[in-house]
């Protein structure tokens, strides 16, 4: 007889709630202050418009927090929700290395990686078939959560840091690091959309697959069977 243990740890269902709030109130403060200079550079400086390369459109208040233009209102909670955010996901890190969640759920082991694996992932997702793979998540799914996790909201949160004056001077080497202060501000621009494509996306798998199911897994846990012996 197979253990029963839950499909998803209080840590990660915590973190999965929290990040998702944070996401949602940093993108759209984030776009109030975008308002501010619409135009995005590489290097050090920038300013005039023949120096951006991209101009981005004014965001209307619908989208932005609070949801007339501010400047001072939205920096307050794009900070307040950026500790939030930084400090989450170190504890979500901490909790999922101690109980094991990285390596056995979100890191790819060599034999999923095969390019015969990955196309038949795809197809399976273009059915709409997603419960098939190794373990929790099957080989896409990890990508996207590993790319997540480790790469685009570390980004996010280094590049905030080097656009904060106090901490470009007392920490240079990081915003040399990212190329220079605009172009960490690029970066950062770049990242948050991403990081708003893989959550519709995510929506969207998540309604696809059954939303009310997956709602209440992520709120009480769920159960599923380990495999090993009780």
């Amino acid at each position: 007889m197979s253990k029963v243990r839950k499909r998803h740890a209080l840590s990660t269902r915590i973190w999965h709630w929290v990040n998702a709030v944070s996401i949602i109130i940093l993108f759209m403060s984030g776009l109030n202050i975008s308002n501010a200079h619409r135009r995005l550079y590489w290097g050090d400086w920038g300013f005039a418009p023949e120096h951006a390369w991209l101009e981005v459109p004014r965001f209307p208040g619908w989208m932005t927090i609070p949801d007339y233009y501010s400047l001072s209102a939205a920096r307050d909670w794009h900070i307040l929700f950026s500790l939030i955010f930084a400090f989450g996901l170190l504890a979500f890190m901490i909790a999922a290395l101690i109980n094991g969640h990285l390596k056995r759920d979100i890191f790819a082991r060599a034999r999923e990686w095969r390019l015969s694996n990955i196309w038949t992932d795809v197809k399976q997702h273009a059915r709409f078939n997603f419960k098939h793979g190794e373990g929790k998540y099957n080989i896409l799914q990890k990508i996207a959560y590993a790319s997540v996790i480790l790469i685009l909201i570390p980004l996010m949160i280094f590049t905030g840091m080097v656009m904060s004056p106090g901490m470009e001077a007392a920490w240079p080497w990081m915003t040399e690091l990212f190329g220079g202060r605009q172009s960490a501000r690029s970066l950062h621009f770049i990242a948050a959309w991403l990081l708003a494509a893989f959550l519709v996306m995510h929506i969207l798998l998540v309604l696809a697959a059954g939303p009310v199911k997956h709602i209440r897994m992520m709120i009480t846990g769920g159960r599923e069977e380990t495999g090993e012996p009780a």
